[in-house]
């Protein structure tokens, strides 16, 4: 089959959602698809912007571009998945998050600009429109099912895909430091993890990888300078695949708490590498796959809670090995490989 693949594109911003739309165009074309990418630009901290956008998805008739001829249509992400065509299937990684679960937060966009209520009651009402347009509905995650299902009353199965680079991941002699691989952003909680190091009785340092904006890390380099903590928290910034699985393999534990995570490839990584995972009850993706004493921890939302967990793990090296093998094993036991994705994906068109 000719098929398309949906979704946006934020000017200089890769994340999981542009990884996994390249993963998907890879697998499809293995099992024989022709396939391309079709990425709609978008500015979505701005009102003009996400009209702009969810007017382009929408009116963007890809059954009459003659150029296309596209059999089917795999969208991803707001609003890619408002594009017209009559075997569109949405595998959803996340909607516009600000107007919906990140609504009554401090990441909301009720504080970015006036227009804010009607927008999110437009962004609502077209969503419940345009993805039940879709011959059927998939998420990357049961978190983002549950959303789906709370704010716009549609059903969907959650359908899980493997990491980046999966087949490298391995566990390797633990040393003293607990890693937190992630995009530098508030959302995603970096200063917690720091503030925990001011509480640690161990000997364990804190190494934090990723890139972000300047300012956010900027923010966050000067709060270990000026926490004086330059002995216990390393921000080492952008990591190559290579160095990052290195990472993986060596560390003692993975830390992962953002907010309400979609999904997060950083559970899968860290169970791919046998590692435990400390997470918390509010953080949503990674309480998926990670169970409170067995896998690794759901603690606290606190500095304190997150230093004791790491001081456990340090203490008992023992319970840390175990608990990653155990982490590996509940990960092996979902279905999550490429080609159940892909089978499940193209053969929605049959039902």
């Amino acid at each position: 089959m000719k098929i398309v693949i949906a979704t946006v594109h934020i000017p200089f911003v890769d994340g999981g959602a542009e990884i996994h739309a390249v993963l998907l165009k890879d697998q499809l074309i293995r099992k024989g698809h022709d396939v391309d990418i079709l990425r709609f630009p978008i500015i979505d901290y701005t009102a003009d912007g996400l009209i702009n956008a969810m007017l382009g998805c929408r009116g963007f008739d890809l059954p009459g571009a003659k150029f296309a001829n596209a059999d089917m249509v795999i969208a991803m992400k707001f609003p890619a998945y408002y594009i017209k065509h009559p075997n569109k299937v949405i595998w959803l990684m996340h909607q516009h998050r600000r107007a919906y679960d990140l609504w009554d937060t401090e990441y909301s966009d009720k504080f970015m600009y006036p227009e804010a209520e009607s927008i999110r009651k437009m962004i609502i009402e077209h969503d419940t429109r345009y993805i039940k347009e879709a011959r059927a509905v998939f998420t990357n995650s049961r978190n983002v099912s549950n959303r789906l299902k709370k704010y716009n009353g549609i059903d969907s199965s959650p359908l899980y895909s493997l990491p980046k680079n999966h087949s490298k991941f391995c566990s390797g002699h633990s040393e003293d430091f607990v890693y937190y691989p992630s995009r530098i952003a508030k959302i995603k909680r970096q200063k917690l993890f720091v503030n925990a190091a001011k509480h640690l009785k161990s000997g364990i340092k804190l190494v934090i990888s990723g890139s972000g904006s300047s300012q956010e890390v900027e923010e966050l380099k000067a709060m270990i300078r000026s926490e004086r903590l330059e002995s216990k928290v390393e921000y080492i910034g952008f990591v190559s695949e290579e160095e990052k699985t290195a990472l993986y393999s060596k560390c003692l534990a993975v830390y992962f708490g953002p907010y309400d995570e979609d999904l997060g490839y950083v559970t899968m990584e860290a169970f791919l590498s046998k590692k435990p995972v400390i997470t918390h009850p509010d953080s949503g993706g990674p309480l998926e796959f990670v169970e409170d004493g067995i896998s690794g921890f759901v603690v606290g939302v606190s500095p304190k809670d997150i230093a004791l967990a790491v001081d456990r793990l340090s203490d008992d090296r023992g319970m840390a090995a175990v608990m990653g093998a155990k982490g590996y094993a509940c990960f092996a036991s979902k279905e999550t490989g490429w080609d159940h994705v892909v089978r499940t994906l193209t053969g929605a068109l049959k039902k």
